[in-house]
């Protein structure tokens, strides 16, 4: 039977996740309860994505200075490009949107108000349907954060979480990899 799907919603054959700039300097100027919450979602979307096969780039902002990505995500990255720019864009090296068959970005790191703005704010103009993760964003400061948020949703981007990104790739409980995902969920703090 082939069902109707939303084009709003994630597919597995046409997803990338885009972790930016989880690194060891950057995630220790966060709130310690701020800072759990980000790598626990990180990893939960990076072991997600292992599972459904979806490719991960990790990017990292000046590591020279800023340090690598946190040794809990290196696992799940296909590649880590530095970059100075503020937007990941232009160190992935993706194409625009009408040139990749994988147009869904779905896009977590730090800082909210930052990096990940900028390369939200830019995977859009290059025409990428792009999904920020709520829960695996973080910014030092509360109000950045959220306006943050707003913005992206203002200008495009959908706001979503990371288990509703899993289930989305998951599309059914028929699914061969819906007990792995099951039991992703299930060990997962609430």
């Amino acid at each position: 039977m082939n069902v109707l799907r939303s084009p709003e919603l994630l597919h597995r054959s046409s997803s990338r996740l885009l972790l930016v700039d989880v690194q060891e300097k950057l995630i220790a100027s966060l709130d310690e309860v701020i800072q759990k919450r980000l790598l626990e979602a990180c990893q939960f979307l990076g072991e997600g994505a292992r599972i459904m096969g979806i490719p991960v780039i990790a990017t990292e902002q000046y590591p020279q200075g800023l340090g690598p990505t946190v040794s809990s995500l290196i696992e799940y990255a296909g590649s880590r490009p530095a970059k100075k720019r503020f937007s990941a864009v232009e160190c992935t090296g993706l194409p625009t949107a009408a040139d990749d068959d994988r147009f869904q970005v779905i896009v977590a790191g730090m800082e909210t108000h930052v990096c990940v703005l900028q390369t939200v704010l830019d995977l859009l103009a290059s025409g990428y349907q792009t999904y920020v993760v709520a829960d695996a964003v973080a910014g030092r400061r509360s109000l950045d954060h959220d306006v943050a948020l707003e913005r992206m949703a203002n200008s495009g981007a959908v706001i979503t979480t990371a288990e509703s990104v899993l289930f989305e790739w998951c599309e059914s409980a028929e699914s061969s990899e819906f007990k792995q995902l099951s039991a992703l969920v299930k060990s997962r703090p609430i």
